[in-house]
């Protein structure tokens, strides 16, 4: 069989299983599978494969059939000017987040070495980035869950990056203060599960169920500027929150898709 052969047939596969871009993950897998540039999988579109080529792009191709995120069929994924490693250990970062870390580089602008704190960092993305692109920035990662600070800890050494990786409930432990503390807490609720996406039943539940994560965040978190992600129906809620907790210049953004994405205030008592 052909390369074309091999990704009509992978599209098609894909497709069946309720996939929403077939063919592009068809194209990333195949890629992948065969060490190729995406364009070269069309440059060489009618190079048959081997079986060991074959064996392989199924491997791939039958993983994501199982609705397995990309991300962790892939191994790794971009973020902003990152590539990190994923899987199943923390949450895919996802391009709403993105968001979050434009709008802590905004709330940081003009601050000389500023003192950063990101609860629940999971993969590393959001603490990663700050520091990637702030480097002047005294970056803390938190999270409950070793496993997803050994991830961190692999995607910090990855990308040369220096941060502190610390496990901890929220900020329990500790030391302040900050500038600036940013979270992409659990926002989904346990009645939303059975209409979520498929993939998301592979992500690990304790970073999905909220169970109060960022109701404590804006009590406990009373340095400077608190920046939260939230969901897209929450949004609102979340900064009423806020400002009833006594936070000044609270303000919600949108992600790229035009939703209700992120919640920001300043702590000034």
């Amino acid at each position: 069989m052909t390369l074309a052969e091999v990704l009509r047939g992978a599209t098609d596969y894909l497709a069946a299983r309720g996939i929403e871009s077939p063919r592009v993950d068809a194209e990333l897998l195949l890629a992948r599978a065969l060490g190729l540039e995406r364009i070269e999988l069309y440059t060489q579109h009618d190079r048959p494969l081997t079986e060991g080529e074959r064996a392989a792009v199924r491997e791939l191709v039958r993983r994501r059939g199982t609705r397995e995120p990309l991300a962790y069929v892939l191994g790794d994924w971009g973020f902003r000017r990152l590539t990190l490693k994923t899987d199943a250990r923390a949450l895919v970062p996802r391009p709403e987040t993105e968001v979050v870390v434009e709008r802590c580089l905004a709330l940081l602008d003009g601050v000389d070495r500023p003192r950063v704190a990101d609860v629940g960092t999971g993969t590393g993305a959001i603490a990663l980035a700050l520091k990637h692109e702030r480097p002047d920035a005294i970056v803390v990662g938190t999270d409950s869950s070793p496993e997803a600070l050994a991830l961190a800890h692999e995607n910090a050494a990855a990308n040369e990056l220096e941060v502190e990786l610390v496990q901890a409930d929220l900020l329990e432990g500790v030391e302040g203060p900050f500038d600036l503390v940013v979270s992409n807490p659990p926002y989904v609720v346990e009645a939303e599960l059975d209409g979520l996406e498929p993939e998301l039943g592979h992500e690990p539940r304790g970073a999905l169920v909220d169970r109060g994560q960022t109701s404590r965040l804006i009590a406990g978190a009373r340095f400077g500027w608190l920046v939260l992600e939230t969901h897209e129906e929450r949004a609102r809620d979340v900064a009423a929150q806020l400002a009833a907790a006594g936070y000044a210049d609270v303000r919600v953004s949108q992600d790229l898709a035009g939703r209700d994405r992120v919640v920001e205030g300043r702590w000034t008592r």
